[in-house]
């Protein structure tokens, strides 16, 4: 893998966990982090760039739904009844 995408991964990685850690349920939180963890181990001796940017497009994909749901639990908790 190039410096560049290696980079780029990490980046990834990273702010995905750091996203993930805004989930205010300690379930959600922890479950989050765990597939994201195993997921990147999982995949950490890949050589196909193919593969490599299918994977990253996914991860990125997966950040956004994960900024949304936190936003929308967020918000959920902050409506009074």
């Amino acid at each position: 893998m190039a410096a560049s995408s290696r980079a780029q991964v990490l980046r990834l990685y990273r702010a995905l966990l750091r996203e993930s850690q805004r989930f205010t349920a300690y379930g959600y939180r922890t479950y989050a982090i765990r597939r994201i963890r195993d997921a990147f181990r999982e995949n950490k001796h890949l050589k196909d760039s193919e593969e490599i940017q299918t994977l990253v497009n996914k991860a990125r994909t997966n950040l956004e739904i994960i900024h949304r749901q936190v936003a929308v639990i967020h918000w959920e908790c902050t409506q009074s009844f």
